[in-house]
């Protein structure tokens, strides 16, 4: 076979270039919000002067963690607005980004299993389709033709009595889509430097005007923070202190298995999502460690409880075996909705709080804080989610909408 005719692929997706002395704009982590932010800034604001820096590998923290999963009914306007926002821009991003990241709107089933239950769901379902978002209330019937290995029998502790249902939610592979931003930023001139630990930031007053890291000292004219649980700890080095608080948050895959769930299905009152990646593998997770920390694992009897869990909701999961386990650290607010805008040091901006809602938020996320620090005034959609809320009192909260990790 000749290769003569053959297209050219280049031995590397993106450069692994060292750091300049300086750049127009730092971002700090390395995962989607920070790739997504970067491509952003240089796509929209024409901003290509710019660094990522990644203390680890690319997307090798909740990027490379979490279980995929995208949606957009939460409750209150302010969030359905933003998270909608990105469920639009994931569905034109595989061609944008000319990569296929295998998004699949195979839709997302909310179970409910007592009256408390379905008053929110229907509640939701309500304030979702007056949003524009697409919503539907299933009944135990309709829920077991989307699902028919969901069991819907009325003897088991929880039974199904409804759910709520959006049609194009869904999932993607996240390291693809790592991938996909990793190489228009760079296409577009964005350095990414991995394996550069942010140690410190110089300031002249109250304006930030370096970053201090393990590669050497960085001049800059604006930071992002985008380190999610590690958001907190440069925010103390950058002299404030920001609402948030780390917890481990565990996931879990089972070994590859033939086709047999052909949506997403979770259920807040249990803690336990469950969906099948492409590959074939089940994939499970839980509600949030209790404890705060910064370790990527979590307690044994959070995995205990989900996996019973599942096995009621779902029989034919008890002949599947527990491949692997692991754990992300997720930043969460008082009111379980994100931070994006600026902070008390000027031209130091800081995305975090997204909790278990990430990697949905990815696209909305780096488009809005793109457009903050290019700018220094919010977006729109990022308004409502500032620092000042928890002085003011307007919280977004989100609990209901955001109660298990998805």
């Amino acid at each position: 076979m000749t290769t003569e005719h053959l297209p050219e692929h280049p031995e590397f997706l993106w450069r692994n270039p060292d750091p300049k002395k300086s750049y127009d704009a730092v971002i700090v982590g390395g995962g989607g919000h920070g790739l997504a932010t970067a491509y952003f800034l240089a796509k929209n604001h024409g901003m290509t002067n710019i660094a990522i820096l990644e203390k680890g590998w690319l997307a090798g923290g909740n990027m490379a963690r979490n279980t995929t999963i995208i949606r957009s009914n939460y409750l209150w306007d302010e969030s359905a607005a933003i998270y909608e926002h990105s469920l639009k821009l994931w569905e034109i991003l595989p061609e944008e980004l000319e990569y296929d990241f295998l998004f699949s709107q195979r839709g997302v089933m909310n179970l409910a299993h007592t009256l408390g239950d379905v008053r929110e769901s229907v509640r939701r379902v309500g304030a979702n389709q007056l949003n524009g978002v697409d919503a539907e209330w299933l009944d135990p019937k309709q829920v077991k033709e989307l699902c028919p290995i969901l069991n819907i029998s009325d003897n088991i502790r929880y039974p199904v009595m409804g759910a709520t249902y959006q049609p194009r939610a869904g999932i993607a592979k996240h390291d693809h889509v790592a991938w996909a931003f990793a190489r228009k930023c760079d296409e577009l001139g964005v350095d990414i430097i991995q394996n550069c630990e942010v140690t410190g930031f110089i300031k002249e007053g109250n304006k930030v005007t370096g970053v201090r890291t393990s590669r050497g000292t960085i001049n800059t004219e604006k930071v992002g923070l985008c380190a999610a649980g590690h958001s907190s700890v440069l925010a103390e080095m950058a002299g404030f202190r920001l609402p948030i608080q780390s917890h481990p948050l565990q996931a879990l895959v089972s070994e590859l298995h033939e086709p047999v769930h052909p949506t997403v299905v979770m259920s807040n009152h249990v803690h336990v999502y469950v969906s099948q990646a492409h590959k074939g593998e089940l994939v499970m997770g839980a509600g949030v460690d209790s404890y705060n920390g910064y370790g990527q694992r979590g307690s044994f009897h959070v995995i205990e409880e989900q996996m019973a869990a599942a096995v009621e909701l779902f029989p034919i999961f008890a002949r599947a075996h527990v491949l692997r386990t692991w754990g992300g650290i997720v930043d969460t607010t008082m009111d379980a909705s994100p931070i994006v805008g600026t902070t008390p040091v000027e031209n130091m901006f800081v995305n975090c709080g997204w909790g278990t809602g990430g990697f949905k938020g990815t696209p909305a996320a780096g488009l809005t804080f793109a457009h903050t620090i290019a700018t220094g005034a919010p977006h729109t959609l990022n308004k409502p989610f500032s620092l000042e809320r928890f002085e003011t009192g307007a919280l977004i909260d989100e609990h209901g909408a955001a109660a298990v990790a998805h």
